[in-house]
Order: C-alpha cells, then sequence, then structure tokens
C-alpha cells in the first residue's frame, strides 16, 4: 500500500516519528511513503526519506484577510474542530496540497499525526485515516470525532502508560507501537563517560570539576567514592520551569555533581556543575545516578529502557499530556515526582556526600528496564509488524479487515 503521514509542525517529534516508522521499511518500500507537513526543512533533517518524499504545506497561520478567526466562537466554530479559520487562502491551498498529493500519488491509507482537521478532511474526502494519539485528556469534541472517523488508532507508546481515564472504546480501537528509540548509538562506557565530563568540564572552564572527576576515576565501573552523578535534561518548550527548582536540588545535595542538558537561564548557571547541549544524551541516560526532566514524548521513550532512577518534571501543555505521562509513569513505578524525590532527601534516603555512594533506593520500586538492546528489540518488534503489514496486503481494505481488524478484535458495527 502508499501511505500518506501527516506530521504536524509543533516540534519535530512528529516527523521524527515518521522518520522512525519509514525506516521500519523495507528500501524500496520506503520510497513509496509521503509526509505531509509544514516544518521548514531547516527544523528537522530526515534521515531515511528524500526531500521528493515530503510535501512541504502552506503555513496555517491566521490572516490578516480571514472572514472568521480560527476560535471563533461557540456559534461560529464547529465543535468537530480544534481550529479553522474561514476564508483563509493558506489553508486551502494546503488542503488542495494534500488531496490532490493522494490522488496523484494514489495513497490509499493516511496515518494523522496529529490534526482533527486533517482527520476531519480524509473522511470527509473517504480517504482511510488511522489517527495517532498521544497522552493525555483528550476527550473534547474534536479528538473523539478524529478517533470516530478513524479506521484505527496508533498509540506511540506502551499500553502500560495508557491513561487511566481514557474510555475502553479508545484503546480497544489503538495498536500500541510501544517507545521507539530516538537514537540506535551504543553508550558510552562509564569510564568514557566521565572522560567526557573532564572534556566538558575543560569546555566550560570548570576546573574543579575536572579535579573532582580525575581524583576519582578508577576503572571502568563506578567506584564508591566518586560524587553523585545528577543529570537534568531540558529542551526549549518551557526550561525555565525547570531551571526554578536547581537552587532547591543544590542546596539539597551540594556535593553532587550537577549537569544541566539544554538550554539554561544565566541566573541559575551557578547552581550547576556543567551546563552544556550536546548532540546526543544517551551516555548520561546511561550513567547518571538520577536524571530530572519533563515529559515529552521522544525524551521518555529514550529513557524509558534504562534503570536510571527518574525525577519527572512535566511542563504545562494543551491537554495535560506531559501531566498525564508523568502519572503514568509514576503509577507504574518507573518514576518519583519532584515532591516524592524532595521527601526521600529529607528523609535521609538518598545519600548526598561523596563517601557515601551506595545503591539508591526510592519509595517506590523501580522496574529494572534493560540497558541491553532487548528493550529496544521487543518495542521495535512491535512497530516492525505494524510496517510489515502495510507491505504485506495490496489493497487496503484487504488490510482492514484481515489484517487490523482482527488485531484490534474488533467489528465494526453495521
Amino acid at each position: 500500500m502508499r501511505i500518506g503521514y501527516y506530521a504536524h509542525h509543533h516540534g519535530s517529534g512528529h516527523c521524527r516519528q515518521a522518520d522512525k516508522l519509514a525506516a521500519l521499511l523495507p528500501i524500496e518500500w520506503q520510497q513509496q511513503l509521503t509526509v505531509f507537513t509544514s516544518l521548514p526543512v531547516d527544523a528537522y533533517r530526515f534521515t531515511t526519506l528524500t526531500e521528493a518524499q515530503i510535501i512541504r504545506l502552506n503555513p496555517e497561520d491566521e490572516l490578516a484577510e480571514d472572514v472568521l478567526a480560527g476560535r471563533a466562537g461557540q456559534y461560529w466554530q464547529p465543535a468537530a474542530l480544534h481550529y479553522s479559520p474561514v476564508g483563509n487562502s493558506d489553508i486551502q491551498k494546503r488542503s488542495w496540497q494534500i488531496l490532490a498529493t493522494i490522488q496523484q500519488r494514489q495513497i490509499e491509507l493516511m496515518i494523522i499525526d496529529v490534526s482533527a482537521e486533517v482527520a476531519m478532511l480524509c473522511r470527509a474526502c473517504s480517504v482511510p485515516y488511522l489517527y495517532v494519539r498521544l497522552p493525555g485528556e483528550r476527550d473534547d469534541t474534536a479528538h473523539i470525532s478524529a478517533f470516530t472517523g478513524a479506521i484505527g488508532l496508533l498509540a506511540p507508546y506502551p499500553r502500560a502508560l495508557e491513561a487511566t481515564m481514557t474510555p475502553a472504546w479508545v484503546t480497544n480501537k489503538t495498536l500500541y507501537l510501544d517507545f521507539l528509540s530516538a537514537t540506535n548509538s551504543d553508550p558510552l562506557t562509564y569510564k568514557a563517560f566521565l572522560q567526557r565530563l573532564v572534556d566538558l568540564a575543560l569546555a566550560t572552564e570548570q576546573a574543579e570539576v575536572k579535579s573532582l572527576i580525575d581524583s576519582t576515576s578508577v576503572g571502568d565501573s563506578k567506584q564508591q567514592n566518586q560524587p553523585l552523578i545528577v543529570t537534568v535534561i531540558k529542551g526549549y518548550g518551557g526550561h525555565q520551569a525547570i531551571d526554578a527548582k536547581l537552587p532547591a536540588l543544590r542546596q539539597a545535595l551540594p556535593e553532587a555533581l550537577i549537569l544541566s542538558l539544554g538550554p539554561i537561564s544565566d541566573e541559575v548557571r551557578q547552581y550547576v556543575d556543567i551546563a552544556t547541549e550536546v548532540d546526543d544524551v544517551t551516555p548520561f541516560i546511561a550513567h547518571s545516578d538520577w536524571l530530572l526532566m519533563a515529559c515529552g514524548l521522544n525524551a521518555i521513550a529514550q529513557v524509558y529502557r534504562y534503570d536510571t532512577p527518574l525525577v519527572v518534571l512535566p511542563d504545562p501543555r494543551p491537554h495535560r499530556e506531559q501531566e498525564v505521562m508523568a502519572e503514568a509513569l509514576i503509577a507504574e513505578g518507573r518514576a518519583l515526582s519532584w515532591q516524592q524525590f524532595i521527601r526521600q532527601l529529607a528523609a535521609g534516603r538518598v545519600q548526598s556526600t561523596p563517601s557515601l555512594q551506595v545503591p539508591l533506593t526510592v519509595e517506590v520500586p523501580l522496574n529494572k528496564h534493560s540497558i541491553s538492546k532487548a528493550a529496544d528489540n521487543q518495542a521495535t518488534a512491535t512497530a516492525q509488524t505494524f510496517m510489515d503489514s502495510l507491505v504485506a496486503y495490496s489493497g487496503n481494505k484487504q488490510w482492514f479487515q484481515q489484517w487490523l481488524l482482527p488485531q484490534l478484535q474488533l467489528t465494526p458495527d453495521t
């Protein structure tokens, strides 16, 4: 089947997910995939797909000549759409781009990640689509309409992290693809990781940090006299809220080696030992004693297979997207909230001096997630089975009836 993938332009995660799924296809079938997005070419570089396979859509911003604004009010705004300016020439053109490409390239199935408006466009034009479900409270009319209009739903996370408030009919209609790791790189050895920290300390003129690491760097495993390493990982979508916790973190763990990856506010740099940006956070995930981070889907996908203790600091997002993910991780025993972490510090459950480094304990037992490739392989196998099915069937009706419905154990009402 020829597949179309709509990737929303908010952040690069939607395009990245399309890229990761495309990589699971045989090379000759990768060329059958078309991605629709209004994300600029310099915002994300596809590694699997060529630019000829990317349809760069017109933007959907409001224009001065619009007849009605995108959110015009109760009696002017269809409840099945989140955003729908009237008379907007860019949105008219992007809709024509989508439909013309579907016709020209004979696309048989759309994967929509994510847009209630594109979902309704496809349903109104009788184009079958799968809708990607993100975490959060998505019980508004527009989301429910998009879910209902889909021939199936895709969740790019494990079923274990499904929100408890999700209706049964939604979960029953969902294929859970699990997390696909954002990187295939092997983590550095612990010794090489410490050398990386030394290099970063030199680059940021932190001689005392280099001295501390050098004085405790022996062998290729963590030593009893080595400092607690706490890594704070941040993106560009709201790092100020996490930065605001750095003074309390430093006060609670004065002897710890605190690393800040990503943007940082100037007024809190004094509370961390190294502040930098890196292309690959995998070594820091693998070798830190604690991770503090928000709950973006791609970020959690990277850390989920490791047993490194995690403190979740969700950013405010529409539909409580990160808060719901944080709640699921805490309920599963995979993470602590900031409040739980601070309580453990106050109770002395987390050792804070270099001479007392022992295996850490937490109030909620952490599940052990393999640092080997086993968890990655299992997650990839789930998505691989799904992508293989798209190749195995020559038509969308046959695939829907013979593969998708048996997977979901559903029969549409007639």
